[in-house]
This record gives structure tokens, C-alpha cells and sequence, in this order.
């Protein structure tokens, strides 16, 4: 069986996969990759990741984990076996994005990094939750403790991502596409186009979510992540 390796989105860690590690089988070898935080652009992550990881894989990327597998795939599509895409987005960085990005990096030189995560906070998780004052402090906690830096350092690199969609019709392998009924950051039509373009693609909205679906949904996210991995491997 491949190694299944979990790609973590920006300044995020191993904390936001809690859930599915408690739950996945010890067969899978599973690896939480910690690329995204050494290397400066998407590119050279991807590199990285295979050069640490060796073989065949299976991989789940979460928002710029998804953006990250997008690349991986496209730089060595015969060593993925699968492939999880969860609340990302295949297009490039747009004008107004880049603007946001830019402005926001401002505030981290400032260190004044904790202002814009408060602030985004809404956008990140579904309106159900802002009372959940535990979930919203351990999203704070992981990203906070990422540092300035590193914020702006993969902000950057999100920036400079290509664009996915021009290789997405050539991967063949299996591909799950996960995303919240309420993402408002990577909505669900950027999941819907990437189901699309892949022709092995399913595609799984899940309700009463936002953008962090490992940890608003985590049952749910787990349940559909075992559910496809079983299926994958009866393909493998």
C-alpha cells in the first residue's frame, strides 16, 4: 500500500488532522508533511516532499495542502495513487487576493499577526461556530505559533502558485474533492470545477461547514476519508 501523507494548509500543523490520525489505519504509514514551512514556493515544497518520501503515495491536502498536492501530481503523476483535495482551489492568485495577501503581510511585519486572524476568523469557519470558543483558540493557537514569518512567507508563496488547472485533465489516479457547503474562501465552485476536470473525481459537500473542514466536521471528513481510502485500495 502507498503511504498516505497529509499535506496541512498555511501556518497549520498536525493539530488540524487530529481527528483522521486517531482514525486511520497503521498500514497507511501516514505522515503529516511539514514542507510548506521550509521551502519558499510551491514548486520546491513539492520537490521536497518527494525527495523525503520515496515510493508510491497517497495524498490529502487541506486548502495550500491542496494546492501543494495539485503540484505534486503534476511533477510525478505516476508515483500518486491517490488523491484527496479538501476546501482548495485550482486557479492562480487573483488581483484582489494578491491586494488582501499583500496588506495583510503588512500587518505581520507589525506583528500584528493575532489583529488579522481575529478578523478572519468568520471566513475561515462556518457562523455556526463562532461560539465554539475552544475550536476557534486551537486554530489561533497553531497558526499563531507558526509565527510571523512563516505567514509571510507562504502567503507568498501562495501568490506565486501556478495555475493547476492546465495539467488536472492528466491525473489519473483516484480523487476525492471534499469541501464546506459555506467555505467562503475557497467556495465550493472551485471544488465543483476541480471534480470536473479530473475524470475520476467525487466530489463531497459537506454540510454545516466552512473552510476548516478537519476540524468543524471532523467525523464527517473522517468517515468520507476511510470510506475512499477502502475503496482505493481495492482498486490498488
Amino acid at each position: 500500500m502507498p503511504q498516505l501523507i497529509l499535506l496541512p494548509g498555511l501556518a497549520s500543523n498536525t493539530v488540524m488532522w487530529r481527528h483522521q490520525l486517531a482514525a486511520l489505519p497503521s498500514h497507511l504509514n501516514t505522515a503529516v508533511t511539514d514542507v510548506h514551512g521550509r521551502f519558499q514556493s510551491v514548486q520546491a515544497m513539492a520537490q521536497a516532499l518527494l525527495d523525503e518520501h520515496p515510493g508510491d503515495l497517497i495524498l490529502c491536502g487541506a486548502s495550500m495542502g491542496g494546492f501543494l498536492a495539485m503540484e505534486v501530481v503534476r511533477q510525478a503523476p505516476k508515483r500518486i495513487k491517490g488523491l484527496a483535495l479538501l476546501g482548495t482551489n485550482a486557479r492562480p492568485e487573483t488581483d484582489d487576493m494578491r491586494q488582501l495577501r499583500e496588506g495583510a503581510i503588512r500587518f505581520f511585519e507589525q506583528d500584528r499577526a493575532l489583529e488579522v486572524l481575529r478578523f478572519n476568523l468568520p471566513m475561515a469557519f462556518h457562523p455556526s461556530r463562532a461560539d465554539d470558543l475552544a475550536l476557534l483558540q486551537t486554530y489561533l493557537d497553531f497558526v499563531m505559533d507558526a509565527g510571523a514569518q512563516q505567514l509571510i512567507q507562504q502567503n507568498r508563496a501562495l501568490m506565486a502558485r501556478p495555475d493547476a488547472r492546465l495539467h488536472l485533465g492528466q491525473v489519473a489516479c483516484p480523487t476525492l474533492v471534499m469541501v464546506g457547503d459555506a467555505d467562503q474562501l475557497t467556495p465550493p465552485d472551485c471544488s465543483r470545477e476541480i471534480a470536473a476536470l479530473i475524470a475520476q473525481a467525487e466530489l463531497v459537500v459537506v454540510a454545516q461547514c466552512g473552510h476548516m473542514l478537519t476540524m468543524e466536521q471532523p467525523a464527517v471528513v473522517t468517515q468520507a476519508l476511510l470510506g475512499w481510502l477502502n475503496r482505493l485500495q481495492n482498486q490498488l
